[in-house]
């Protein structure tokens, strides 16, 4: 058969519309070609073959006292009561209790990391390995603040190992693998994105990696791989209403974890650097009492005696800078300070009054000042009323109410005795028995001062007025609007 070509013009007409479709299949080409697309892995079965003998499962045991809550009930002189007293005997008193967990290997001599709630309280713990041998693990140290524990085993020959990547490189919807022991049922693989970052939980040292990869009991301790086979988090926590996997995890960041584990195995605990302040977030509210810019830094609510009081920082102080990288907010500076070394001499830069101060403290270490700290307990608020201002009911301190709230001989300020509901100081937080110590970072023992501060800070065209607020001890900072 011969085939038979259309007509000139139909000819034409043709290839008019292949050009256009060849064309716009170079431009769809070219324009994947700038935007560097990935499309989801063929397989993970390369990836998970290269690093599955890094990880390891871990049982725990320990003695712990058997309860009783839980022993059935049975009437007073019931026939079977002597049975059930056997029973409770034979079975009463303490028993072994175990645990499974996961962790990873990051040396060939035998170093291992996992979680510290894995391993809380037990005084056994057993490594299996991928390969099916098994080895007793002793305890070198335990961070529990970003819970994690570094593990040592005893080898006759070299382990497989990984390495730690760089969380910070990792982008919301980067590919992730998790490893480890979910439910007890052995090594696990499980796929999935990086959901989120920098997710905070309960800890002041959180930074957490958000994935869906499956998450479960038992996977506690284990790795989180990017595609290059590097550990970027260590699996920590789920949300969960049922206990299962929902597609909510979280791993804390590798960039936390190597800090933590690089002092764990250099000295079976932790040394974090310390300012010596009392500190919270500068919110825009504050920020316009205090006429700043930008709401940003760590505003300074106390200074006892420390590193920070040393260096001449003062309660009002923010500061803006911690050697030499701007400090976005309380979580911010909170994490520099404890990465910076023990002993270290640090520049900080502080906005005092409208002027950045440059000051140079020498950090302490954190570890020592937490085992010194103490904290006052407040007593009762005392009842007597003297003026009604900013939505509270105000008296001045006396001797009496110094004693109620457990404060020193020497302490001055105005005493919250009541908090309008309605009012906006009782939405910020402040309750009967709150001391406010300041206003408009001045000090203020009378009710005439605090009226003083309010008549200044209007003619000053304010919108609000800052307090410094005393509770137990504590002291934070609250921006009131003026009435």
């Amino acid at each position: 058969m011969i085939l038979q070509l259309p007509q000139p013009d139909t000819r034409l007409r043709l290839m008019r519309l292949l050009g256009a479709s060849l064309l716009g299949v170079a431009l769809a080409l070219g324009s994947a070609g700038l935007t560097h697309a990935r499309g989801a892995p063929e397989s993970f079965a390369d990836l998970a073959q290269q690093i599955s003998p890094s990880v390891v499962n871990i049982t725990t045991s320990a003695v712990v006292e058997a309860s009783t809550d839980d022993m059935p009930r049975l009437p007073e002189g019931s026939p079977f009561q002597d049975f059930f007293d056997q029973f409770q005997n034979d079975e009463g008193g303490p028993r072994r209790s175990e645990a499974l967990g996961s962790g990873f290997v990051i040396s060939e001599d035998g170093y291992i990391v996992t979680n510290n709630h894995v391993i809380e309280g037990a005084d056994e713990i057993e490594i299996e390995f991928f390969s099916g041998d098994r080895l007793p693990a002793k305890l070198v140290g335990t961070d529990p603040k970003t819970d994690i524990a570094l593990l040592k085993v005893d080898s006759s020959k070299p382990l497989p190992f990984v390495n730690f990547g760089d969380s910070d490189l990792m982008r919301v919807g980067d590919w992730v693998v998790a490893m480890g022991n979910p439910l007890g049922q052995g090594f696990s693989v499980s796929a999935g994105i990086v959901s989120a970052r920098n997710r905070a939980l309960s800890g002041t040292y959180d930074d957490y990696i958000q994935t869906d990869a499956a998450i479960n009991k038992g996977n506690s301790g284990g790795p989180l791989f990017n595609m290059d086979g590097q550990v970027i988090g260590v699996n920590t926590a789920i949300l969960s209403p049922t206990g299962g996997s929902i597609g909510i995890g979280f791993s804390m960041a590798s960039n936390v974890v190597t800090k933590v584990v690089d002092q764990l195995r250099e000295f079976g605990e932790t040394r974090r650097g310390w300012l010596g302040v009392r500190i919270q977030d500068v919110t825009p509210d504050v920020a316009e009492a205090m006429n700043l810019a930008t709401a940003a830094g760590a505003l300074i609510t106390d200074v006892p005696d420390g590193p920070a009081k040393d260096a001449g920082m003062l309660a009002g102080d923010v500061i803006t800078m911690f050697d030499g990288k701007p400090i976005k907010d309380v979580r911010d500076l909170t994490r520099r300070v404890a990465d910076a070394p023990v002993g270290e001499a640090v520049r900080v830069e502080v906005l005092r009054e409208g002027k950045s101060e440059s000051l140079t403290v020498t950090l302490g270490r954190r570890e020592e000042a937490e085992a010194v700290e103490t904290s006052a307990k407040p007593g009762e608020a005392p009842a007597p009323k003297e003026a009604e201002l900013l939505g509270m009911t105000l008296a001045p301190l006396t001797a009496d109410s110094r004693k109620a709230l457990g404060l020193s001989a020497d302490a001055q300020g105005l005493v919250v005795t009541k908090v309008d509901a309605a009012s906006e100081a009782y939405g910020k937080g402040l309750r009967e028995g709150d001391l406010i110590t300041e206003a408009g970072q001045q000090k203020v023992q009378r009710i005439k001062d605090l009226e003083d501060r309010l008549a200044e800070a209007k003619e000053a065209g304010r919108k609000s007025i800052l307090l410094l607020i005393r509770r137990g001890g504590d002291p934070r900072f609250v921006a009131l609007p003026l009435e």
